[in-house]
C-alpha cells in the first residue's frame, strides 16, 4: 500500500462519504435522507480533534460490490478527487468489510475507517471514567479481531485513540488473534474489579434518600447544556456528538425544595453496532435505575421523529422498566420559526408529558422543573421510631432530611415520630441494617 503523506505538522483531513445503497438489507432498514444522515457523518467526523473535514458526497451505489463496495468508475473518480484534495482518512458512513477495506486502501492509497470504527476512535478520545475507558477497549478489541489488523499510526502521531485501518500481512494474523485475546481476559479482569467497586458506590447512592432523574436523548440534543442548565455545573456542551460519553450526576433542590439527584449520559445514535450498545451498557445503568426519565429530543431537526424511534428502541433493548416515569423534553424551542413555535407550544400544552423547552435560553425550564417536582412527590406516611441514645447516626439521619415530626427523651433513648418516603424509611433501615 502506498505509504501515507507525512500529516505531523497539519491536521489529518478526511473525505466523508455516506453510502446511498439502493438496495440490500441495509437499503430496507434505512429510514433517514441520505443528505441528513451524510450531515451527521460530517458532525461524528467533526467530534475527533485534529481532524479537517476536507469534502463530504452522497455517493449512490444501486448494489454494494463485494470487493470494493462501490462501482469500478465510482472508485477511479474518488481516487482523482482524494488525491486533489490531498486526503489522509476517508470515512465511510457504514459498515465496510476487512476485504472492501483493504482493497479500497490500495486504490486510494489512504487510510480508510468505517462508522463503526470511527465511533469508537470517538469513543476512544471522550471517555473519562476508569470503566467507561475498559469498557471501550473490550469493544474496540471485538472490532479489531473481525479484521486481525495492527493499530494504524498517522493518528496515534497526533492523539490518542486506537485506529483500526492499515494491515499487517498474512504472516502476522495468528500472532495478532492471540494478542488480542490475550488483552481481552486481561480487560475482563480489570473490569471484574471495577464494576465491583462501582457496585458498592451504587449500593451507597441507594441509601440515600434522594430520586433519580436521568437525562437521554440522541446525540446533540442538548442535554448537557439543559443539565448545565438546571445543576449550574459546568459539564462539557458542545455542538459536537458524543461530547458526553461518561454519566456525571449532581444533586439537584427543586422549587419545591425537593432533592433529586440529576444524571446525564452519553447521547444515543442510530444505527450503533450491538457491540456497542453492550460496551456502553455501564455508562446507561443510571437509566436503568432511575426513577424519572428525561427524553430530551432536538425538536427542530428535521428528522427528530426518527431520532426518538432510535432512543426508544435503544432503552428498550437496556430493558428499562416500563413503568419508569418519562417526560419528553422539546429542546431547543428557539430555533423554530414563529408559526412552528407556537403550533409546538400549543402541542405542548394539550399533551400530557411533554415540555417544550430552550436549554440555551431557559424558556419552559420553570414548568418542567414544576411537573419534575410533582412526578416525585412520593406519598408520605408517619411513623414512630424508637432509638437508643447512642444511636447518633440514626438519630443525624432522620434530622438532617428533616423527617423527625416530634422528638421525646425516654428512659431507654429517643421516642421520634417521623414523617417519610417508602424511599426515605428504606435508606434509614439500611442505615441501621450497617449497625
Amino acid at each position: 500500500m502506498t505509504d501515507l503523506p507525512d500529516v505531523k505538522d497539519r491536521p489529518t483531513r478526511a473525505l466523508v462519504l455516506h453510502p446511498d445503497l439502493k438496495s440490500g438489507p441495509r437499503a430496507r432498514a434505512s429510514r433517514r435522507e441520505p443528505e441528513l444522515a451524510l450531515a451527521e457523518a460530517v458532525s461524528l467526523a467533526d467530534a475527533l480533534p485534529d481532524l479537517v473535514v476536507a469534502g463530504a458526497e452522497v455517493v449512490r451505489v444501486p448494489r454494494a460490490a463485494p470487493g470494493l463496495l462501490f462501482g469500478t468508475g465510482k472508485v477511479e473518480e474518488l481516487k482523482g478527487r482524494i488525491k486533489a484534495d490531498e486526503v489522509d482518512l476517508v470515512l465511510i458512513d457504514g459498515p465496510v468489510t476487512p476485504i472492501q477495506q483493504r482493497n479500497l486502501e490500495k486504490e486510494w492509497g489512504c487510510k480508510l475507517l468505517d462508522r463503526t470504527g470511527l465511533i469508537l476512535e470517538i469513543f476512544a478520545d471522550r471517555a473519562r471514567t476508569r470503566e467507561g475507558v475498559l469498557q471501550v477497549e473490550l469493544a474496540a478489541l471485538s472490532y479489531q479481531r473481525t479484521r486481525l489488523v495492527r493499530a494504524w499510526t498517522h493518528l496515534e502521531r497526533q492523539r490518542g485513540g486506537f485506529g483500526f485501518v492499515g494491515g499487517p500481512g498474512e504472516t502476522q494474523r495468528e500472532a495478532d488473534r492471540r494478542a488480542i485475546d490475550e488483552e481481552v481476559v486481561k480487560i475482563r479482569r480489570q473490569l471484574d474489579k471495577v464494576v465491583r467497586t462501582r457496585e458498592l458506590h451504587r449500593a451507597a447512592r441507594r441509601k440515600v434518600p434522594f430520586p433519580v432523574v436521568a437525562l437521554v436523548g440522541y446525540t446533540n440534543a442538548g442535554k448537557s447544556t439543559l443539565f448545565n442548565r438546571m445543576t449550574g455545573a459546568e459539564v462539557l456542551a458542545k455542538d459536537m456528538l458524543f461530547a458526553t460519553l461518561d454519566p456525571t450526576m449532581r444533586g439537584v433542590v427543586l422549587p419545591s425544595g425537593r432533592k433529586v439527584i440529576l444524571s446525564d449520559t452519553v447521547g444515543f445514535i442510530s444505527d450503533l453496532p450491538t457491540q456497542l450498545v453492550a460496551a456502553f451498557r455501564a455508562t446507561l445503568e443510571e437509566v436503568l435505575e432511575a426513577d424519572l426519565i428525561l427524553h430530551v429530543r432536538d425538536i427542530a431537526h428535521p428528522e427528530t421523529e426518527e431520532q426518538a424511534e432510535d432512543v426508544g428502541g435503544i432503552l428498550e433493548s437496556l430493558g428499562v422498566d416500563e413503568d419508569v416515569a418519562l417526560f419528553e423534553v422539546w429542546n431547543k424551542i428557539d430555533l423554530l420559526g414563529p408559526e412552528s413555535r407556537r403550533a409546538l407550544l400549543a402541542q405542548d400544552a394539550r399533551t400530557p408529558g411533554v415540555h417544550a423547552v430552550s436549554a440555551v435560553t431557559g424558556e419552559g425550564l420553570d414548568a418542567l422543573l414544576a411537573a419534575v417536582s410533582e412526578a416525585l412527590d412520593e406519598e408520605r406516611t408517619e411513623a414512630v421510631v424508637h432509638l437508643r441514645y447512642e444511636a447518633g447516626k440514626e438519630r443525624a439521619f432522620l434530622h438532617r432530611e428533616t423527617l423527625v415530626l416530634e422528638e421525646l427523651a425516654e428512659e431507654a433513648g429517643y421516642r421520634l415520630k417521623v414523617r417519610w418516603t417508602a424511599r426515605q424509611r428504606a435508606a434509614y433501615e439500611a442505615l441501621v441494617a450497617e449497625g
